[in-house]
């Protein structure tokens, strides 16, 4: 029996797993839900699941997650903030951690899950993004596992033997990630600069949170993949390669130095990568409905296009700088995509500000979590002063 946290309960990603669980209460129990402000929400899932440990992350909230608990007759122990968050990710409760809590506010339970040696299915992809060295460090401190979940570089994870880490001496020449090319692909930059948040958010494929949709909208979503693939399997950067592939029914690929590629396929449900990590090596069922090969329309692909979607071009970029250039670029587009969202940038102004802030703060070496955690800091607060005073 797996005893599984969700960090990010409420979100897509949480959603999806709390599904998989529940098809198998055999297999696994959801022992911890983490969600950020939506108690009404967590309380539901609370009534549903049964946990041990229930944690909104807003201090301010937990005596209205207590109070809606006992409302609903829900008896579980209660708690809140950062620190009760990344508690519980090393505590002894679960033995499984789905890192699925959006953006930087992620890192800290990560990287706890990781030291006390858990099996740690990342979905959330800004932890590696910002601390890559720190995160494997810790990895190897914990002695634990990483299984991707997002569904491109679990895809790469199935492809690869055994799912090795590393592809020093693989036979592998590159790493191929898809992309669906979000709502906007064949688009040029003049018929994007009147983008709305809505429009942004659509994405024609995929079922996802307003900040991922707009990542994806952008491709800065695939050039922080490109990023965490680097991490995760080893690849420099000249041996990964983004290609646009509109059904997302392959979700990537890697080539062999023998002239063979291995693809994996299916329909576009998270529940898949997520049940592939939760029952490794083993395989379960997910709902997920078979692909049906000889009804597909033709497959696509095609080169992205860099000078439209200038966020995958600044991904490489930050990449090939090294150091924390990427913790940089992270920072940078969270701030953007909030202001995107709010109304006060506009589309094309996402990939202007984050170039900027790559500019005013070049790339220093990864230290400690201290002094990456205060340049992410001096990262969003040049970005909110180029909008100030772009206003």
């Amino acid at each position: 029996m797996r005893r599984v946290g969700v960090l990010g309960a409420t979100g897509s990603i949480g959603g999806s797993t709390l599904d998989v669980i529940a098809r198998h209460p055999g297999r696994f129990q959801a022992t911890v839900l983490v969600a950020h402000r939506q108690v009404d929400a967590l309380v539901a899932l609370c009534a549903r699941h049964r946990p041990e440990l229930a944690i909104i992350a807003d201090p301010t909230l937990e005596e209205a997650l207590a109070r809606g608990l006992a409302a609903s007759g829900v008896r579980c122990e209660v708690a809140s903030g950062e620190a009760a968050v990344a508690a519980a990710a090393a505590g002894p409760l679960c033995d499984t951690v789905v890192a699925a809590i959006v953006g930087a506010a992620g890192l800290d339970s990560t990287l706890a899950a990781a030291r006390a040696g858990k099996r740690l299915l990342l979905a959330n992809k800004e932890s590696i993004v910002m601390a890559g060295p720190l995160l494997l460090a810790a990895l190897r401190e914990g002695g634990g596992e990483l299984i991707p979940v997002d569904s491109e570089h679990n895809a790469i994870f199935q492809c690869l033997p055994g799912g090795r880490p590393d592809l020093a001496g693989s036979g592998v020449r590159r790493l191929i990630l898809t992309a669906s090319g979000g709502p906007f692909r064949g688009r040029k930059r003049a018929q994007l600069a009147a983008i709305t948040p809505d429009q942004a958010c659509a994405h024609p494929n995929w079922v996802m949170g307003r900040k991922i949709s707009v990542d994806s909208a952008t491709l800065m979503n695939k050039g922080l993949e490109v990023i965490e693939a680097h991490h995760l399997f080893g690849a420099p950067a000249d041996a990964i390669e983004v290609l646009v592939h509109p059904q997302s029914l392959v979700h990537s690929m890697v080539d062999y130095v023998d002239g063979s590629v291995l693809a994996q396929l299916g329909n576009p449900d998270m529940r898949t990568a997520i049940g592939h990590a939760l029952a490794w090596p083993d395989r379960v069922d997910t709902a997920v409905p078979p692909l049906d090969l000889a009804g597909l329309a033709p497959l696509q692909f095609e080169p992205p296009d860099l000078d439209t979607f200038r966020c995958l071009a600044l991904a490489f970029q930050a990449l090939r700088a090294g150091g924390d250039a990427p913790a940089i670029l992270n920072a940078a587009n969270e701030v953007a995509v909030d202001a995107f969202l709010a109304g006060s940038l506009p589309f094309l102004g996402i990939a202007e500000l984050v170039e900027s802030v790559l500019t005013e703060l070049p790339a220093q070496p990864v230290v400690d979590i201290r002094t990456l955690v205060a340049r992410d800091l001096a990262a969003r607060t040049a970005a909110r002063r180029i909008l100030r005073n772009a206003c």
